[in-house]
């Protein structure tokens, strides 16, 4: 790293210059970036900036925004746009290996990188790797939606229920669950990520057991317009929670009226998934399970991430800025 390169934190002021080198130097423009509503809600937080920035003698040469896991000083974060200017990718290496320092974050995480780039967070000693993906068939005679070569569907189980939280004050007199997952979820987090997302509405689900608070479970129904699905893309508590909710996450299945339940989640076990009734799907395989479904899209879609401390790691669809409305920017 040259002795004139500065690392740093992007100060307030500094997000028309941002916006401007990501433009200058993205392939296309970032609905993101360029969609105020959008931009604040992924990159403020209060007065803050979330970017952290290369400079070289006064010169941009690379940012990186991020989302806070957590209200906490030093919060877990999602990596969310890294550009670095052409010639300059050395840079923005420098600038990922320094986000821990810079922003204090015991984990640093990405959500839907590209395969390609998997190299160079390795390079940096992180983990890289595709991101599971787990469904359960409704089990019906046929199918509009889901194009179904193997129709296997698990037994389940469980002896919890789910009951839904309509509200941030709901969430915070239940209070967060014992879970050891990182990156470290507070109610902060949650209120505003299911509860004030922009566009999109979520249903959030509490698991009790004698008073105490074992899980949330977060999903959406998504209507295609030829067949409904069930997107589980959250889920804070312990491993061992999850299967006692099988039978739970069937009943809401079939309350929707759809044709699969589906989870993207790297960290918890198969085993874990099987126990609640979802398959895993593997690359390759004959069963399609769209993710693009307005318009449907009818492929698999494959998801890659890094994490900079996989010790205990959980990703799931919503964490960083996935699980988010197609967007264009004109």
């Amino acid at each position: 790293m040259s002795d004139s390169l500065t690392l740093r934190l992007a100060r307030p002021e500094e997000a028309d210059r941002v916006i401007a080198f990501i433009n200058e130097n993205f392939d296309w423009k970032l609905p993101l970036v360029n969609l105020p509503e959008y931009f604040d809600f992924y990159y403020r937080s209060g007065d803050a900036l979330q970017y952290a920035l290369a400079e070289e003698n006064g010169e941009l040469l690379a940012v990186a925004g991020y989302i806070r896991a957590n209200e906490s000083p030093t919060p877990d974060i999602w990596v969310s746009v890294w550009v670095a200017k052409k010639g300059h990718n050395g840079v923005g290496l420098d600038l990922m290996n320094a986000m821990p320092r810079l922003t204090g974050a015991s984990v640093v995480a990405c959500n839907n990188i590209r395969p390609n780039t998997m190299a160079f967070y390795r390079f940096l000693g992180w983990h890289a790797d595709r991101v599971p993906h787990f469904y359960r068939l409704s089990g019906q005679a046929s199918y509009t939606l889901a194009r179904v070569a193997d129709p296997t569907v698990l037994p389940v189980s469980g002896d919890l229920t789910l009951e839904q939280v309509n509200s941030p004050e709901q969430l915070a007199e239940l209070g967060l669950p014992e879970t050891p997952h990182t990156p470290k979820k507070d109610l902060w987090y949650l209120t505003r990520r299911y509860f004030s997302f922009p566009h999109l509405t979520y249903d959030v689900y509490c698991a009790r057991e004698n008073g105490v608070t074992l899980a949330y479970l977060v999903a959406r129904v998504v209507d295609s317009g030829c067949g409904k699905v069930l997107r589980v893309v959250d889920f804070i508590g312990r491993n061992e929670t999850l299967p006692r909710l099988g039978k739970a996450i069937d009943d809401l299945l079939h309350a929707a009226g759809a044709e699969y339940a589906e989870c993207y989640c790297a960290g918890i076990p198969a085993e874990m998934f099987a126990a609640a009734g979802f398959c895993a799907r593997k690359e390759g395989s004959e069963n399609i399970l769209p993710n693009y479904l307005t318009p449907p899209l009818f492929e698999n879609t494959e998801y890659y991430y890094f994490t900079s401390c996989p010790d205990q790691f959980v990703l799931f669809k919503a964490d960083g800025d996935q699980d988010r409305p197609n967007l264009t920017v004109n």
